[in-house]
């Protein structure tokens, strides 16, 4: 098993109308060339967490820190002109914050970070670090 210390979010960069999951991005991500989707977990609009790639393999989804962290996917991110914005669910952010402990506790994660603390990127569109503030 790979040595996972962080996690990083992320958004699927789509308007709050387009209700997505882990079977779009890993086509997406493939016809970009990659092998398949590059985050290992994605949380639909109304909540759900769908598998992405196993977490025992090394993401493809933050340059520089695929190799040590754990890849969630959040969908939308974006208004209906392609800007930035904080739209999603209540179900989205109670499955994140769940996701978030249960696999802190599993890996012994102690750093959460948005795609953004890594990238000049608005990715994942809301601040991480106040989210998940205890």
């Amino acid at each position: 098993m790979r040595e996972i210390n962080k996690i990083i979010i992320h958004c699927s960069a789509t308007p709050p109308t387009s209700d997505i999951g882990a079977f779009q991005i890993d086509e997406w991500h493939k016809k970009q060339g990659w092998s398949g989707i590059g985050y290992h977990f994605v949380i639909r609009r109304n909540g759900e967490i769908e598998n992405g790639r196993p977490v025992e393999v090394t993401g493809a989804h933050c340059q520089g820190q695929n190799r040590d962290s754990i890849g969630i996917c959040l969908v939308g991110g974006i208004d209906a002109g392609g800007r930035p914005q904080n739209n999603f669910t209540d179900a989205q952010f109670a499955s994140l914050r769940r996701l978030v402990l249960e696999l802190k506790e599993k890996y012994h994660i102690s750093y959460i970070f948005g795609h953004n603390e890594f990238a000049n990127k608005a990715c994942p569109c809301f601040d991480v670090q106040e989210f998940f503030k205890e």
